[in-house]
């Protein structure tokens, strides 16, 4: 007999609640396969069943609290059960059959989404139940509320889909299939090739595009030929299909003279909201329920900061590969901050502390999806070339929706920039559970009184919003003078002084 039990929750996750059982007692169960979801404050989380056989006990009703380590049931190991357990695999299979044109079916699964993702929701499929598709070739992209995952054909063949778009789907689950035969695995490079043949705005290269890419492709009507391709092995990334769109957008004013809205359009449209959109949602509103927030605004003078970037930007892209930007400099001065007063860099469990020594920096960038945090980790230990150069990799893979599930987890503070938009002043929302999060802004030249002379100089508003539980308002404005100090002489956070 095998053990369930209620797996680590995760840093500072004390306990969670069943969510739902996917199996009762006496059904058949498989290794690996998932018997229970588990919801904490913060994560789902699911527990598969440790050994082939029967599901013999569960000890823990769907409701109930349980900590690390308890006892959820147990199966009982046996050659009976875990013989039974394929055969509704094995009769799904002649489901399959027909499109296959007497091919066998190679199932198309769910891939994992990642620590803690329960489900996610099918996007647009590329191809319909019919098609010929190339092996490895990208059919539809799964969306979750953190990352979007891509889901390619696992041999060349007929494609027969049973998950429609825009359903929830688990992974693991079934969504479609491919009948492979000789003459579907024949026609399938051929369908490849065509695009290569044809000017059409809409043709099919979605071969050689992500699902994000061929979604800008398809509805801003842009020729893939036509888009120089900057990513890895030649691939057109979203970047470049956005930047394509810029491009074009000269020519839309003509279209947009008539003031009179159209008379196609309607007055109003309901779209749902995405995944991502609905957990900035919930999780922005559970931070303002959460924490006792509170903000505090003070202002640095850019003009040493900007002086020393226009020195030394051309000779440091050159030697580092990589532009010398703002935020390698704001990254610095808060990791010392953050040095100076750790209560902005600990977080809250219960009636615990938790202080952390680790500083892996959360960077806001705003996508076309809605805004994300990746992670920097371990930002004390970087140069100015190794943060720039890690804040670039997080946002390209933000944009170009490739965020992987650890690069999304774990900040103990966060930065974002409202300034690239042109905000002049903002109360950033906390990423509980961090206690701080800094908010950069629009950089304005205004006239400043200079030991006793008026002059101008190119200023910005900072913003720390804090968790007053946690935080004390010495502590905040301490930690945002100092942050004022280091880059206003930036010498002094190259030197650690």
């Amino acid at each position: 007999m095998a053990d369930i039990l209620t797996p680590a929750l995760g840093e500072s996750v004390a306990e969670a609640s069943i969510a739902k059982w996917t199996k009762k007692v006496g059904d058949a169960v498989k290794k690996d396969e998932v018997l229970v979801e588990l919801e904490t404050d913060k994560v789902s989380l699911e527990v598969v069943a440790p050994a082939d056989g029967v599901l013999s006990a569960i000890n823990a009703d769907e409701g109930d609290t349980v900590v690390p380590g308890t006892v959820l049931g147990a199966v009982t190991e046996g050659g009976a059960a875990a013989a039974s357990a394929p055969a509704p695999a094995a009769a799904a299979a002649p489901a399959a059959a027909p499109a296959a044109s007497g091919g066998a079916g190679v199932d198309i699964a769910v891939p994992t989404m990642g620590e803690s993702v329960a489900e996610g929701s099918i996007g647009t499929w590329l191809k319909k139940s019919g098609d010929t598709v190339a092996k490895d070739e990208l059919l539809v992209e799964i969306e979750t509320d953190k990352v979007a995952v891509e889901v390619s054909a696992p041999a060349a063949g007929v494609l027969t889909i049973t998950a429609a778009d825009g359903a929830t789907v688990t992974p693991g689950q079934v969504i479609g299939s491919v009948a492979a035969s000789g003459a579907a695995a024949a026609a399938a490079p051929a369908a490849a090739a065509a695009p290569a043949n044809t000017g059409s705005a809409q043709a099919p290269a979605s071969a050689h595009l992500s699902p994000a890419v061929q979604r800008v492709v398809s509805e801003n009507n842009l020729n893939p030929a036509s888009l120089s391709a900057s990513g890895p092995k030649g691939n057109i990334t979203k970047a470049d299909a956005i930047a394509a769109i810029g491009a074009a957008a000269p020519a839309a004013p003509k279209a947009a003279a008539p003031a009179a809205p159209r008379a196609d359009q309607p007055r109003e449209e309901r779209v749902k909201m995405t995944r991502l959109r609905q957990t900035i949602a919930r999780r922005l509103k559970e931070s303002q329920n959460t924490a006792a927030q509170l903000t505090t605004f003070n202002e640095v003078d850019m003009t040493n900061v900007m002086a020393l970037r226009a020195q030394y930007k051309e000779v440091f892209e050159k030697r580092h590969g990589v532009k010398l930007g703002f935020m390698s400099f704001f990254t610095k001065a808060v990791v010392a901050a953050l040095h100076e007063i750790p209560a902005v860099n600990a977080e809250i469990d219960g009636t615990d502390i938790i202080y952390k020594n680790h500083y892996d920096i959360g960077v806001a960038v705003g996508t076309d999806k809605g805004l994300v945090v990746p992670v920097l980790r371990d930002a004390d230990t970087l140069s100015l070339a190794g943060i720039e150069k890690g804040i670039g990799a997080l946002g390209r893979a933000a944009r170009d929706g490739a965020l992987t599930m650890d690069q999304m987890q774990g900040g103990t503070f966060t930065i974002t920039n409202g300034g690239t938009y042109g905000s002049l002043m903002s109360t950033p929302i906390l990423n509980t559970p961090q206690s701080g999060i800094l908010g950069m802004h629009n950089i304005v030249q205004r006239p400043m009184a200079i030991n006793g002379e008026v002059k101008i100089r190119p200023m910005m508003y900072l913003a720390l919003s804090y968790d007053h539980r946690i935080v004390d308002g010495k502590e905040a404005v301490t930690f945002l003078v100092r942050i004022k100090e280091l880059l206003e002489d930036p010498a002094r956070a190259l030197l650690d002084l």
